[in-house]
């Protein structure tokens, strides 16, 4: 399966998730194959930095979807792209290739507005009948119960056309921060922890067994 994590705005933590996601699913015994079409290669970066350390499972990561031969994927693969807006080529063609796009959204009005002009754009690639599945949720989310934001968040993707809210969020926590410059997911720099948790249960959910 091809899986695309994108949005428009930047700062919505696309390369975390991916990276996360890339990790558990090879620990996890599939075999999968990732991409980094964004031209500030961040991705690119913590991958190098896991090989230099050499942390396993090592994570190789593409910069150019010409290495994708799908006549040469098996049923097994799981392949997972990062797009970046600045590269529109690369965006569009990724879109029009994949089967399902996971939107990380943090909470704020911006980001909803960012998120309804990204789906109109997969709209214009893709056609109203040839959509892949789309799936929304909550990144960055505000770890104090009080603030109003998040759940205001999660109400509009629930109205927002085209797209699936994610029953689970990812919340704002330093240990993303901290595990990604050092070239580990959050649940191998503390398995324990909260974010450890919440990257378990959002994987399990997105490739449940």
């Amino acid at each position: 399966m091809i899986t695309v994590i994108g949005n428009l705005k930047g700062g919505t933590g696309k390369s975390t998730v991916t990276f996360n996601l890339a990790v558990w699913l090879a620990l996890n015994d599939y075999c999968v194959k990732v991409f980094d079409l964004d031209p500030q290669a961040t991705l690119s970066d913590v991958g190098d930095i896991r090989k230099e350390d050499e942390y396993e499972p090592i994570i190789s990561i593409s910069n150019s979807l010409d290495d994708l031969d799908l006549s040469k994927q098996s049923k097994e693969d799981e392949i997972l792209i990062d797009i970046g807006t600045a590269d529109t080529q690369s965006m569009k063609k990724a879109i029009a290739l994949t089967n399902r796009i996971i939107v990380p959204v943090p909470p704020s009005q911006a980001d909803i507005w960012s998120t309804q002009r990204f789906i109109k754009m997969v709209v214009d690639i893709c056609g109203k009948d040839n959509m892949p599945q789309m799936l929304g949720f909550v990144n960055r989310a505000d770890t104090h119960k009080g603030v109003r934001e998040t759940g205001e968040a999660e109400d509009a993707l629930k109205i927002l056309p085209y797209i699936d809210l994610i029953g689970t969020r990812l919340y704002q926590r330093t240990t993303y921060r901290r595990s990604f410059s050092e070239g580990l997911a959050v649940f191998e720099l503390e398995p324990k922890g909260k974010a450890a948790a919440e990257v378990n249960k959002f994987a399990s959910m997105i490739y449940p067994a």
